[in-house]
C-alpha cells in the first residue's frame, strides 16, 4: 500500500478547522451554505485522520511502555496484550483515509440516466428487461431517490423492449455505475411446457445525467422530428403526433421520447442526448487516461457479460470479482447493496494498487 500523503492530511485538517471557525462566526446565508457543504465533504476524512493519530499516539505510548524496565511486569503485560489492537486499527484507518483520499469521480454525486433494452431471446429477454427494471426502481425506492421514466417501448407479453429513466437523489452514480454492460439471465419460461431452461439477455447502461453546463449542444448540431408514437402501446406509449426524435449530426446519436406534450418530449430527449454525450466524453478521456489498463470491474464496454442471474438454481453471480450469491429473490426485490458494495471496494482495491505502484 502507499504511503499516507502525511502533508495532505495537515492540509485537510487545517483547512477543517478554518471552515468551523469561519461556520461558528456567523457569515452571510449564501457564504454558509457553501461552508457547510464543504464541511460535509471533508468531515468524513478529517475523523479518521484524528482517529489515526490519536490510534499512533497510543502505540507510541505502549511501546514506551514496554521498553522502560522501570516499569512494573503488570503495566508491561496489559501493554503486551493491548497493542496488536492498536496496530490493527492503525492498519484499518490508514487504508480508510487511503479510500477517502483517493480521487473521486466528479459524477458520483449526480443523478443517473438508466436504459435497459432487451437482447437475444425475444419475448423472455423483454420479460427480464422489466424485472432488471422493477430490481432497479425498488433499489432505487429503498434510497429514497425518484424514478421517472423518460420513454419506453412495451415487450409483446410483457417487460420491455427497452425503457430509459431518470433516477434522481444524491450520489445515484456512484452507486449504479458499475450496473452498465450485459445481464444474462437463465429460467425456465411460463410459456414453456417442456420445462426447458432458456438463456436470454438485457443490456443495461447507467449515464451521469448531465446538465446544461456540462456539455454543449450547439442548435446547427441537432435535427428534431415530429413523429406519430409506435409501438405496442400500453401505459407508455401516446399515439398522437407529439413523439419527438433528435438526431445528434455529428456523433449520429438518435434520441426519442413518446410522452402526451411535444415540449416535454423535447426537454426529455435532450436531457437524454445530453448524457449520452457527456458519457462519451468520460468514456473517451478514459480511455485517453488507462489506454494500457483495465478497472478490474470490467472494461466499461457495454457489451461486456458483467452478471447471470440463474433461477432455477436462485443464484446470481456477477462475473467480474467471482462472486456468487444464493440470494436471488432478494436481489430482484431491490437488495442489491451486497454486490453494488463489493464491486465499489473491488474497484478501490485496484485504484490503491495502482497508487502503491506509482509511490
Amino acid at each position: 500500500m502507499a504511503k499516507l500523503p502525511v502533508e495532505k492530511m495537515r492540509e485537510l485538517e487545517r483547512r477543517f478547522g478554518e471552515i468551523e471557525a469561519r461556520m461558528s462566526a456567523g457569515p452571510a446565508a449564501d457564504v454558509y451554505v457553501k461552508l457547510a457543504s464543504e464541511y460535509s465533504e471533508l468531515q468524513p476524512v478529517v475523523t479518521k485522520i484524528r482517529d489515526y493519530e490519536r490510534a499512533l499516539a497510543e502505540a507510541a505510548d505502549l511501546e514506551a511502555i514496554l521498553s522502560d524496565k522501570s516499569v512494573d511486569r503488570e503495566m508491561r503485560d496489559l501493554a503486551e496484550m493491548e497493542l496488536p489492537e492498536v496496530k490493527e486499527r492503525i492498519e484499518v484507518l490508514e487504508r480508510d483515509i487511503q479510500v477517502e483520499l483517493l480521487p473521486k469521480d466528479a459524477a458520483d454525486e449526480k443523478s443517473a440516466i438508466l436504459e435497459i433494452r432487451a437482447g437475444t431471446g425475444g419475448s423472455e429477454a423483454a420479460l427480464f428487461a422489466g424485472d432488471l427494471f422493477r430490481m432497479y426502481e425498488r433499489f432505487a425506492a429503498s434510497n429514497g431517490w425518484k424514478v421517472e421514466v423518460l420513454s419506453a417501448s412495451d415487450g409483446e407479453a410483457g417487460g420491455f423492449k427497452e425503457i430509459i429513466a431518470t433516477i434522481s437523489g444524491k450520489g445515484v452514480f456512484s452507486r449504479l455505475k458499475f450496473e452498465s454492460g450485459v445481464h444474462r439471465v437463465q429460467r425456465v419460461p411460463e410459456t414453456e411446457a417442456g420445462g426447458r431452461i432458456h438463456t436470454s439477455a438485457a443490456t443495461v447502461a447507467v449515464l451521469p445525467e448531465a446538465e446544461e453546463i456540462d456539455i454543449e449542444i450547439r442548435p446547427e448540431d441537432i435535427r428534431i422530428d415530429t413523429m406519430r408514437s409506435s409501438g405496442a402501446g400500453g401505459q407508455h406509449v401516446n399515439t398522437t403526433d407529439s413523439a419527438v426524435r433528435i438526431t445528434h449530426l455529428p456523433s449520429g446519436i438518435v434520441v426519442t421520447s413518446s410522452e402526451k406534450s411535444q415540449h416535454q418530449n423535447r426537454a426529455k430527449a435532450m436531457q437524454v442526448l445530453r448524457s449520452r454525450l457527456f458519457d462519451m466524453e468520460r468514456q473517451r478521456a478514459d480511455s485517453e487516461r488507462s489506454a494500457d489498463r483495465k478497472s478490474q470491474v470490467g472494461s466499461g464496454d457495454r457489451s461486456e457479460r458483467i452478471r447471470t442471474y440463474n433461477f432455477p438454481q436462485g443464484r446470481v453471480t456477477d462475473h467480474r470479482i467471482n462472486l456468487t450469491l444464493y440470494k436471488l429473490d432478494r436481489m430482484m426485490e431491490g437488495e442489491i447493496d451486497e454486490v453494488v458494495d463489493a464491486l465499489l471496494a473491488d474497484y478501490q482495491a485496484s485504484q490503491l494498487a495502482q497508487l502503491g505502484e506509482q509511490a
